[in-house]
């Protein structure tokens, strides 16, 4: 039976207001997230984001707690991860002539089953990550100190709509109208796209990312660019085609040893450990570790009956079969625990790895048709990227005094709604362009479902794999990010030279911000508050221009759907 106080806990935290303002707000954040993700071959965390706003629109409405804030941004941030799970491999089945094959409602079932499965595993590992293990949980935390130091007020409201106002207009100028171009400075290189793209999103993403990581990334385009295909081919060593054919299989090599050191690394040593502190945790029968049903003697047996039944609604609805289902089931379980571990340890979620790994692991086990295998790939990323997400905010939870139970059935909220409006809108935009505009060079890069692409159809270069796939693990191993280098190995330079441009701009925000408050004879503490405020509208500003682009993105691909239905 439900423990009384855990229900009262619950009050005025998981609120009627606050799943509206969630639901809208996911709504908003999953289309976004999807259309970032396809669009720029990135996807930021946009918890700390969802935190501010959420506070904001909740003080809109009267008096508001961090607690009712934190429970409303877990619903609103959900559907971003389920939008990416689907974003980072779906697409790659239509690169290789499968779009025909997948309909809205394939897309559905499978972010919908890698949601299911992602709660569960969550409301089974909630305590271990969280209370026992005490994981940093880097982006959850700064969500918790983001809330803790805002004051949110009309000049928030201000500027987050002027942002996203002022780059929808300009993305309908580029994009509907063609009034500016779409790219500046471009200059004819054999082989390298080299120009700056004229998207406010993209500096957005380079100024969200912050500019060291995103120097590794520029790093990697250089290598990739100028100094595989452009020098390659001076040196005569290869020709174009070629050398843009190695660039491809070392980014993606890269990206791979990386995920896969995470792993070996980070995961594979803790696996005992998680092991015994699993099973501690369900040796207590107390009501506080329940999240799902208030008791967890009968949680056991809704885990237990909620994975067989996506065990068989995968093997029926999708085709795949009793064999494949129940491994795609049993070791998307495996790789939630992983992915825990990985954000809770590093604040990076590698879902399209884990796809990945389960996806080959079903293939050496089973014959099944290739485009089935990007439903598993999509199932085991959307489960992960849910896990990487709620994780992060049940430790956002645990620093703000959080009921865990309202934040994951708010969880559950956001996940269902986010695989309604994520397949929705995967559907619109292959719709709205063709699958021909998904892939390396083309209108959505896709990176990340390109990769999966590949492995299935097979790998340009092998060797040059190989040999990033092992300096992705000793990159690692050394503490280089081999993740940020490898994606600008992999993606078209004026992607990577504009979100360099981004970053560029933050760094000169941050020494402005340092500089100004240097000479403003401040106390410490005056400082401290000016700067977090400072932090805050450029977040605040940026989110808004990365959210106006890419919503208003998503509503050209439906209207160019209806007016083709229509016509």
């Amino acid at each position: 039976m439900s423990n009384p106080s855990n229900r009262a806990s619950m009050r005025g935290q998981l609120t009627l207001r606050g799943v509206v303002i969630g639901v809208l707000g996911c709504v908003i954040i999953t289309a976004s997230s999807a259309y970032t993700a396809l669009k720029m071959g990135a996807l930021p965390w946009p918890i700390i984001f969802a935190a501010v706003i959420s506070l904001f629109f909740l003080k809109l409405m009267g008096d508001a707690s961090l607690n009712e804030a934190n429970v409303t941004h877990t619903i609103m941030s959900a559907g971003a991860m389920v939008a990416g799970g689907l974003a980072f491999t779906i697409p790659g089945a239509w690169m290789l002539g499968y779009a025909d094959q997948i309909s809205w409602l394939d897309m559905f079932i499978v972010a919908l089953a890698g949601t299911i499965l992602g709660l569960l595993a969550t409301a089974l590992i909630h305590r271990h990550f969280i209370v026992d293990a005490a994981l940093e949980f880097p982006t959850g935390n700064a969500a918790a100190q983001t809330l803790r130091a805002t004051e949110a007020g009309g000049k928030t409201g201000k500027q987050l709509f002027g942002s996203m106002a002022i780059a929808g207009i300009y993305s309908v100028l580029r994009d509907a109208l063609g009034v500016v171009p779409s790219m500046l400075c471009t200059l004819n290189i054999p082989g390298v796209t080299f120009a700056i793209y004229n998207s406010p999103m993209l500096l957005s993403i380079g100024f969200l990312v912050g500019f060291a990581p995103v120097a590794f990334w520029f790093a990697g385009a250089l290598l990739g660019n100028f100094g595989i295909i452009v020098g390659g081919t001076a040196a005569g060593l290869f020709d174009v085609v070629t050398a843009q054919g190695i660039v491809k299989s070392l980014g993606m090599g890269l990206m791979m040893g990386f995920g896969v050191a995470v792993v070996l690394k980070d995961i594979l040593p803790q696996v005992a450990g998680i092991a015994r502190g699993l099973a501690a945790d369900s040796s207590s029968d107390t009501d506080e570790q329940s999240l799902i049903s208030g008791s967890l003697k009968l949680d056991a047996g809704i885990i237990g009956l909620g994975t067989a039944a996506i065990a068989v609604i995968v093997a029926i609805a999708l085709d795949l079969g009793p064999v494949p289902a129940v491994i795609v089931t049993l070791f998307t379980f495996v790789t939630t625990i992983m992915s825990a571990q990985s954000c809770g340890q590093t604040g990076i979620d590698p879902m399209e790895i884990f796809g990945l790994i389960v996806m080959l692991i079903v293939a050496a086990f089973a014959q099944i048709a290739q485009v089935k295998l990007f439903f598993i790939a999509g199932i085991v990323a959307v489960a992960c990227g849910l896990a990487g997400d709620v994780m992060n905010d049940f430790k956002a939870g645990a620093v703000l005094g959080t009921n865990p139970r309202a934040q994951w059935i708010g969880q559950a909220i956001g996940g269902i709604v986010g695989a309604l409006v994520a397949a929705a809108v995967m559907v619109a935009l292959v719709t709205a362009y063709g699958p021909d505009a998904f892939g390396p060079d083309k209108s959505f890069v896709a990176a990340q479902a390109s990769v999966v692409a590949t492995m299935v159809s097979g790998i340009p270069s092998v060797p040059w794999f190989a040999g990033g796939f092992i300096a992705g693990i000793v990159m690692y191993w050394l503490g280089i990010p081999a993740m940020m280098i490898g994606l600008g190995v992999y993606l078209p330079f004026y992607m990577s030279l504009t979100a360099f441009l981004g970053s560029c701009i933050k760094l000169a925000y941050d020494k402005w911000s340092a500089h100004r408050d240097a000479t403003a004879g401040l106390s410490d503490e005056e400082m401290a508050a000016k700067d977090a405020a400072f932090q805050e509208q450029g977040l605040v500003v940026a989110s808004g221009l990365l959210g106006g682009e890419s919503i208003v993105g998503v509503i050209l691909a439906f209207v160019s759907v209806g007016l083709s239905l229509l016509g």
